[in-house]
């Protein structure tokens, strides 16, 4: 009831909490001494690392760590991307991508296509030498999306009127609090646009494809492993373990391959517990922030 009647004060009491929350888990973390996970790395002769990319692309800084220390790793001769993702920030989805596309100047890169593999998580497999995904995995989903709630007629009914003092006439673009202009949709459009040139580019530049291919693909549909291979997205149909032979293989591994994966020197309940917390409310509030923008889950 008191989120209905007064939704700016509920979101500042959310906010609060979560900051407060913060505080108090840095804190602690900082008292008892609790050090972010690291990780460790085997030297057990020669064998394939293996990076797991799972649920929403938020953040980018974990799975590029991964693949530098892989890259940099001796023993390992290749590398495989394990994708289960629905897609996720453009950001962390291009510093990936980025990433991968150096590696291979060096290593071996197989990316390996789980049950989901779309918009963001198929940004960052194009990257590698080769993919491989199930018959049934859902990929594709090339596209942006810009998505913000309008809370103006509700704020009307409560009585509630914003006050908003700005820079420029756009710097409130997509307001949810009025509704928005002709120019201001032009310029988010232009914008979208610009955004999903940068993805066809980079699909037409990872899998040596003309535009124009990738074009009359790219508005949003999904497809299966089947006919993303077809299409040219994918180069086999395989699991995992197919995967890791194919990456061993180029990497020039002659007997048993063996899959490295990288694994935490210690696990903090604590830092798991403020981390979820912190999750959990980030997508419960998200929806009442401003203007985002995104490689969308192929689902919405």
């Amino acid at each position: 009831m008191f989120s209905r009647r007064h939704p700016y004060l509920y979101f500042l009491l959310v906010f609060s909490t979560i900051v407060g929350a913060s505080a108090v888990g840095l804190t602690l973390l900082v008292v008892l001494g609790i050090k972010s996970p690291d990780f460790e790395f085997g030297e057990n002769g020669e064998a394939v690392g293996v990076v797991e990319i799972n649920g929403l692309i938020a953040d980018a800084g974990d799975t590029i760590r991964m693949i530098k220390k892989f890259r940099d790793n001796k023993s390992v001769k290749a590398i495989v991307l394990r994708i289960d993702s629905p897609g996720g920030g453009v950001g962390p989805s291009q510093e990936i991508f980025r990433e991968v596309r150096k590696t291979v100047k060096q290593k071996k890169v197989v990316a390996s296509l789980g049950s989901v593999a779309a918009s963001g998580g198929l940004y960052i497999a194009v990257g590698a030498d080769g993919i491989v995904a199930n018959p049934g995995t859902v990929t594709g989903s090339i596209g942006v999306i810009i998505g913000y709630a309008n809370f103006q007629q509700l704020l009307e009914k409560i009585g509630l009127v914003p006050v908003v003092v700005k820079s420029g006439p756009y710097k409130d673009i997509g307001s949810p609090t009025r509704k928005m202009s002709e120019d201001e949709k032009k310029i988010l459009q232009d914008f979208v646009d610009s955004v999903h040139r940068q993805f066809i580019s980079a699909i037409a530049e990872g899998r040596n494809l003309q535009l124009a291919k990738v074009e009359a693909i790219a508005d949003g549909r999904i497809f299966s492993g089947e006919v993303a291979m077809q299409l040219g997205l994918v180069d086999r149909i395989g699991n995992l373990e197919d995967a890791i032979e194919w990456a061993g293989r180029m990497g020039g591994i002659k007997g048993k391959i063996t899959a490295l994966y990288p694994r935490e020197k210690r696990f903090s309940f604590l830092k798991y517990f403020v981390d979820s917390f912190l999750q959990v409310a980030k997508e419960a509030i998200r929806p009442h922030l401003a203007v985002q923008y995104y490689y969308p889950a192929y689902a919405e």
